[in-house]
């Protein structure tokens, strides 16, 4: 069922500015509305929401039974399936909703940050080994297996436990990696058991493997230091190599969100809930639809933090062998945000069920979650840019709190389609601009490639703008590529 009102082709006349970079439709704009619509962007940026449907989802989204607050898209926001990509919201527990779509099919797609205390002038000649040796040792594209096959209690226990279970068990790693990961890499509401034996065998084979699309590995260097003070508390510096991660729970999630969809669109009229779009099919968090789909969905979420360190292990090992097992040339975590996931959350003396798609979170400083390195200056936050373009580090402020429900945007975001952005650019030749440019590639498809080109995303610099002036996050430092993998 299609919404009986839509939202106009131009509808920034329509939204009233309520802080910088904020604006907000209120709940007479349609009579369906619980709670007001909020979008953090500039006006560049919300005229782009106009080109599709994400703003119009956003509204949709404001009715869902037991919503809070209101529900706010970052300026990244695009379509997506049933939320918009870059949409957060609220519901009330026990009895608010919870739904898939407002997670997404790849739940805890993700970013990790890695850090070295190297300097990229120091390893100019060596970065080409150094980037094949990556494409050699991690396998990517969709459908493609890893190293390590888990048997069905091995699958449980990382589904159960996470990171914990991947570094004290397995090896693949140090403790110290799990003070620097959201929630610790462990989602304690995960039960292996209700993940379906679909999404097992989906996802058996999966650990350290990249997968496709927007998924990637890429070396870079710290090009600027905006802010010194929270630079110094990441470990972060001028000229330094770092390497970014961005990957999720591969095919396990995908069929975890599947099946939970299938099983939610068959109770909504038990429920009594109507929807305006059927793909925000959803269930209340109290019931039991909804708890098994959250016991999946924080296992799936498990499943990718521990993929993410499966993966560091991997850029670990090659980095020993080209650059030595010295210590400035070992990867630590600085961060790993997980976007695509769903947290019970507290504010204002109310826990909430949050869910965010394609965002992150953004606490601020002295927040309790935080590792107590980072406790003056906030939350790493991470925002990459497309492939050749720059990548951002930033700090959470207290601020976001209240402006979006702590959260800040996970990219660029979108502007083309797939399809739009093959019929507009020639992968071999965007292999070769990039090449040009000094940024190794190391993709085996150019039609994947150019479906990843720069220009089917919006400007990075713009996004990460209206972040900061809206009060979300700081930026910290400036990252440009030198070598991408992608699947």
């Amino acid at each position: 069922m299609e919404p009986t009102v839509e939202v106009p082709q131009q509808p920034t006349p329509l939204l009233r500015q309520i802080g910088p970079a904020l604006h907000e439709l209120d709940m007479s704009f349609r009579a369906d509305m619980r709670v007001p619509a909020r979008i953090v962007a500039d006006e560049e940026l919300l005229q782009r929401m106009t080109q599709d449907r994400s703003i119009v989802q956003l509204v949709n989204v404001t009715t869902l039974p037991g919503i809070q607050g209101f529900a706010i898209g970052m300026p990244d926001m695009h379509e997506g399936y049933g939320f918009p990509v870059g949409g957060v919201a609220g519901t009330l527990l026990p009895d608010g909703v919870i739904s898939p779509g407002g997670i997404g099919f790849d739940i805890n797609c993700g970013v990790r940050l890695l850090s070295t205390g190297l300097r990229h002038e120091d390893l100019k000649e060596v970065l080409p080994a150094l980037a094949h040796d990556l494409a050699r040792s991690i396998p990517t594209g969709f459908g493609r297996h890893g190293r390590l096959s888990l048997s069905a209690a091995e699958l449980d226990r990382v589904l159960d436990e996470g990171v914990p279970y991947v570094v004290e068990v397995l090896g693949l790693g140090s403790r110290e990696d799990l003070a620097h990961i959201e929630a610790g890499g462990h989602l304690p509401g995960a039960d292996a058991g209700r993940v379906t034996v679909r999404a097992r065998e989906r996802g058996h084979d999966q650990l350290g493997t990249l997968g496709g699309g927007n998924h990637f590995i890429e070396v870079q260097r710290v090009e600027h230091i905006h802010d010194a003070e929270a630079a110094t508390a990441f470990g972060l510096f001028e000229g330094q190599l770092t390497v970014l991660i961005h990957t999720g729970s591969r095919g396990l999630g995908h069929q975890v969100c599947t099946d939970a969809v299938r099983k939610m669109d068959q109770v909504l009229a038990r429920e009594g809930i109507r929807l305006v779009d059927r793909q925000l099919a959803c269930a209340p968090f109290s019931s039991p639809e909804g708890q098994d789909y959250f016991a999946a969905m924080c296992a799936a979420a498990n499943f990718a933090w521990s993929n993410r360190q499966v993966l560091t292990h991997r850029v670990r090992e090659v980095f020993g062998r080209r650059l030595g097992e010295r210590a400035e040339a070992w990867p630590r975590v600085v961060y790993d945000v997980a976007h695509n996931i769903a947290k019970v959350e507290t504010y204002g003396g109310q826990q909430l069920c949050v869910h965010r798609k394609g965002a992150t979170r953004a606490f601020g400083p002295g927040d309790p979650e935080l590792p107590s390195a980072y406790a003056e200056a906030g939350q790493p936050v991470f925002i990459p840019g497309s492939m050749g373009t720059a990548s951002f580090v930033l700090a959470g402020q207290g601020e976001s709190r209240s402006i979006s429900l702590g959260s800040a945007c996970h990219g660029a975001g979108r502007q083309l389609s797939r399809a739009a952005a093959k019929r507009q650019v020639v992968g071999a030749e965007l292999r070769k601009a990039l090449n040009a440019r000094g940024i190794i590639v190391e993709c085996p498809s150019n039609a994947e490639l150019a479906e990843e080109a720069p220009t089917a995303y919006k400007d990075v610099d713009r996004v990460v703008d209206a972040v900061e002036t809206a009060g979300i996050a700081r930026k910290v430092a400036r990252l440009v590529p030198l070598a991408v993998l992608k699947g």
